[in-house]
């Protein structure tokens, strides 16, 4: 399991932004073939990321290439040309279906083969972003490909459902409350939520952070390294919640082996479901820990 608290995206013909992108602290990075890269530029853009990325061994982040989506003339080549050693994962915008996904991991697997690496290697990455693709979710969560995780990307989702995208963000509850469902039902790890594209609002930014974790996200999207601290303390449990987590399994371990399995801790109720969470947030930290040091 990679957690991805923050995930920040790059151009992928902007040599500068990706040199700065590697040392910004994110989880992982995106070197971009899709909206940042002119139409002119992507086909020879494709080997300056994967140059990018084998570049830059050992990396505290993953890397990552988003690629144009699978409807396009680019992405069969975007795809062929980035499956290769020091590439970590592939991210695939515009997912609209099942079928969508089947296509990329089947040509992502047979490239893995032809090319000698591990079988899976490579993550791929989707982002659920169409008013058609969030009424699919469920079917696109569940479709049993390499897919661990999905993203939501609000920019092109409010576009096509001709919304207007606020700060506070009402406008997005349903599509984010479908999308941790439909990977929680599926059983896949929490989703990863949209940018946020106002960069001189950090404070509306957090709290969409903060929206994002409290309906059941891991992480964030980002477009500029100044956004990825924030996004990285939003996400990562608090010293006050994991000696609370600890706490909790403490007593209520030490009640349930005299028979009980509800108690109250500092007046607050434990049973079982919170015991549940709190192990599920100190393994988050356990996490965190051995990729810190």
């Amino acid at each position: 399991m990679d957690l991805l608290r923050s995930v920040l995206f790059a151009p992928g013909n902007h040599a500068r932004r990706v040199e700065k992108c590697f040392d910004a602290g994110a989880d992982a990075i995106v070197l971009d073939l899709e909206d940042a890269v002119a139409i002119a530029e992507k086909v020879a853009t494709r080997d300056v990321v994967v140059a990018a990325l084998q570049s830059r061994p050992p990396r505290s982040c993953l890397g990552y290439v988003r690629v144009n989506a699978i409807d396009t003339p680019y992405c069969y080549g975007d795809i062929d040309a980035v499956v290769r050693e020091g590439v970590d994962g592939i991210m695939l915008p515009k997912v609209e279906s099942a079928a969508h996904l089947f296509a990329a991991d089947w040509m992502i697997s047979n490239l893995e083969k032809e090319r000698g690496l591990e079988p899976g290697a490579i993550d791929l990455l989707p982002i659920v972003e169409t008013g058609v693709g969030v009424s699919r979710v469920g079917e696109i969560a569940a479709a049993g490909t390499r897919v661990k995780r999905l993203c939501f990307g609000a920019g092109d989702y409010t576009g096509d459902m001709n919304m207007v995208w606020t700060a506070g963000e009402n406008e997005l509850l349903d599509a984010r409350a479908r999308i941790v469902l439909a990977s929680r039902a599926a059983g896949i790890e929490q989703p990863v939520d949209s940018v946020f594209i106002d960069l001189d609002d950090p404070d509306s930014f957090e709290a969409s952070a903060q929206r994002a974790l409290s309906m059941g996200f891991q992480g964030k999207l980002c477009i500029h390294p100044k956004q990825v601290e924030p996004s990285n303390r939003t996400f990562t449990p608090s010293d006050e919640q994991v000696a609370k987590a600890e706490k909790y399994i403490k007593a209520f371990r030490a009640a349930e082996a005299e028979g009980s399995a509800s108690i109250q801790v500092d007046g607050y109720f434990v049973d079982y479901p919170i015991v549940e969470r709190s192990e599920r947030l100190l393994a988050r930290v356990a996490k965190l820990r051995e990729r810190t040091g």
